[in-house]
């Protein structure tokens, strides 16, 4: 008796003519992230996908890289009996033995796509339910609340019979829905938004600004950690860790004190775009919450979305912080995040930033920079990191 993995889809099912494209890229992340456990046979029909293992492998090692696929709505063990009833029952005992000795109450469920088979599914649901009764005679049924749920499942080349489904996470799986980059600091708020877009569908692409001395290598790696925890759920990232010391000690040196978090916000979001571009990317991606700080207001965030052209993406705009912390717990950031290395949106930070700045008077300060040799400077001193 082997067990299986039984995946379903989520909202890939409303797809329509689409729905195949979906289906073949949610079959191959899943084989690149279990390719690693051994040897499985993964199959798609009705909307479930089924993960068989050779006689060297296990579905329990595979358990939780199948919690981190994106597309997966729940999923279940299960073992497959043949299409006759006596075998189900005598395979249902075997297979749930240890749940149904331990539990009390229980409840039975049958799902008949196979409308040849000769039990209707209430049929199978009474029967299946008194011989269980007979075999364990201290349960009880109970269809609201059950401390177990036996699933069967008759389709067209075998029955299915299942224990409790887990829940997925669900979203669209990773590379379905296009190319985007996250600008990343090292904070709470942009793994997280990271990880959302990539429940969307969305490859990831990742920018981060360095500045040293002001900046450690210790916070640089700060983000890889990060990045790296997003990337089993999203998938493989490439990072560009910026270079951008001069830049911002030439905010610093020329412009205004209140407008160096505005003019250093454009600058970034510039540099960002020329490296989406290159990348294939289409939109970037930030972490900003509205009027979380100084300049996430409606009017800063104006400022910095006039300089690109390609959209910007800000999943985490009407969320307030316990939200985005509850989440970075989930994916396992947060304690990362709140580790003590400062990035560099907090060098140079003004004693009184301008909350409401307004395009003209920004673009006023930054024409007192070489702006096309800032980004140009930034974009020549990147350095590469792949975050598998």
């Amino acid at each position: 008796m082997r067990e299986i993995l039984l995946l379903k889809n989520g909202e890939i099912v409303l797809k329509g003519l689409n729905k195949k494209r979906f289906e073949d890229r949610l079959l191959l992340n899943i084989k690149s992230r279990i390719s690693s456990f051994g040897k499985f046979k993964l199959e798609i029909s009705q909307s479930t996908i089924t993960i068989s293992p050779d006689e060297n492998s296990s579905v329990d090692d595979i358990i939780p890289v199948i919690k981190k696929v994106f597309g997966i709505v729940s999923f279940s063990k299960a073992v497959i009996a043949e299409k006759n009833f006596e075998d189900v029952k005598k395979l249902t005992i075997d297979y749930l033995k240890e749940d149904l000795s331990i539990l009390k109450t229980f409840k039975v469920e049958a799902k008949r796509s196979d409308k040849k088979f000769y039990m209707t599914s209430p049929e199978i649901s009474r029967e299946l339910g008194g011989y269980i009764l007979e075999n364990f005679p201290h349960l009880h049924v109970d269809v609201h609340n059950p401390e177990i749920t036996v699933t069967v499942e008759v389709r067209d080349f075998g029955i299915y019979i299942r224990k409790n489904s887990e829940k997925g996470l669900g979203g669209i799986p990773t590379g379905t829905g296009g190319k985007a980059t996250i600008m990343i600091s090292g904070g709470i708020d942009s793994p997280v938004a990271a990880w959302m877009m990539a429940k969307r569908g969305i490859s990831l692409t990742a920018v981060h600004f360095s500045s040293p001395p002001y900046t450690s290598i210790k916070a640089k790696q700060k983000v890889i950690d990060l990045l790296k925890k997003v990337s089993q759920y999203s998938g493989s990232i490439k990072l560009f860790n910026v270079g951008f010391t001069t830049a911002q000690e030439s905010i610093k040196k020329y412009c205004q004190e209140e407008f160096f978090t505005i003019i250093m916000r454009r600058i970034m979001m510039r540099v960002s775009e020329i490296i989406s571009v290159n990348e294939g990317c289409s939109a970037l991606i930030t972490g900003e919450s509205l009027g979380q700080v100084a300049s996430q207001t409606i009017n800063a965030i104006d400022c910095t979305n006039r300089v690109v052209s390609m959209p910007v993406f800000r999943p985490l705009i009407g969320m307030d912080k316990e939200e985005i912390v509850e989440i970075s717990r989930k994916i396992n950031t947060f304690d990362i995040s709140i580790m003590p290395y400062e990035d560099c949106c907090t060098v140079f930070t003004p004693r009184h930033p301008k909350l409401n700045p307004r395009v003209y008077l920004a673009e006023k300060e930054e024409s007192k920079l070489d702006i096309e040799k800032i980004v140009r400077d930034c974009i020549q001193n990147c350095e590469i990191i792949e975050i598998n």
